[in-house]
């Protein structure tokens, strides 16, 4: 597989590198694969997965400068199309070799090419970087087929497919997967349909409930519309349901602070 070089079009260089390494607390570092995994953790740790710009405003500006003012500077998060630019901009900055992919969500009904993810080569060896997915992977895995993976206390598995790859969680009746993609070359444009598609299309789920996603280790919360989940490693599952009015106090919870006008606008919204 031949590596495409960085090109302007990912406007890598707009990126103020030491203001996100502030942002996730993490210094500068040299490529391995240890540094990559590092920085993988405390990216999820730090910046939380959610759509309120989605049900907001529709599609998220995608270009590296727009993502880094509302997730950097503004300590906001985002979904996917938002997390891989800006994780791939500091990767590259930092000497890291990276491929922007597309996939698709729960191949298993043949949805279509909607997820953001990065491949990064280390060593000659390529490695699954998702820091948008969900907040479901905390760290690389790498691209063997077969090879398993500790993501936070839940077990995950890549598998080598006819197309490409595949990424399969551990669930309570078996392996189930996750979602799929090709190792192709993807142009900017490519994500900013991919990008369209998430935010208005009918089938997606962004555009009409509210999902926010965090994930540390041993320990997943997730709020999809007016539910907040609360997993546990052990199996343990916590259920609780919210009124849109205590938005206020639940998302602070979740590290996501919203402008006054932000929540009311997104209480209305949400008919709360």
């Amino acid at each position: 597989m031949t590596t495409l070089s960085p090109t302007p079009e990912w406007g890598t260089e707009d990126l103020d590198l030491d203001s996100y390494l502030a942002r996730i607390d993490h210094p500068r570092v040299a490529p391995s694969l240890d540094a990559l995994r590092s920085l993988h953790i405390a990216h999820v740790r730090a910046i939380p997965f959610e759509n309120i710009s989605v049900l907001l405003g529709g599609p998220p500006e995608l270009g590296v400068k727009a993502v880094a003012a509302k997730m950097v500077n503004r300590a906001r998060g985002g979904y996917c199309f938002e997390h891989a630019p800006l994780f791939a901009a500091a990767a590259e900055q930092l000497g890291f070799t990276v491929r922007r992919r597309l996939g698709r969500v729960g191949p298993q009904r043949s949805g279509p090419r909607t997820h953001a993810l990065l491949v990064v080569t280390i060593d000659d060896a390529d490695h699954l970087v998702d820091v948008g997915f969900g907040a479901s992977i905390w760290q690389p895995m790498p691209l063997i087929d077969g090879a398993e993976v500790d993501q936070a206390g839940w077990a995950h598995q890549v598998r080598r497919t006819e197309l490409g790859w595949s990424l399969w969680r551990l669930k309570q009746d078996g392996w189930e997967p996750e979602h799929e993609f090709e190792d192709v070359p993807q142009l900017a444009v490519d994500f900013e349909v991919g990008n369209h598609y998430a935010a208005t299309g009918p089938r997606s789920p962004f555009p009409g409930k509210l999902i926010v996603k965090r994930l540390s280790e041993g320990v997943s919360r997730t709020l999809v519309g007016n539910e907040l989940t609360v997993e546990h490693a052990d199996g343990r599952t916590e259920k609780t349901t919210i009124g849109f009015d205590q938005l206020g106090e639940v998302l602070p919870g979740l590290d996501i602070d919203l402008a006054p006008e932000e929540l009311d606008a997104l209480r209305v919204k949400l008919g709360g």
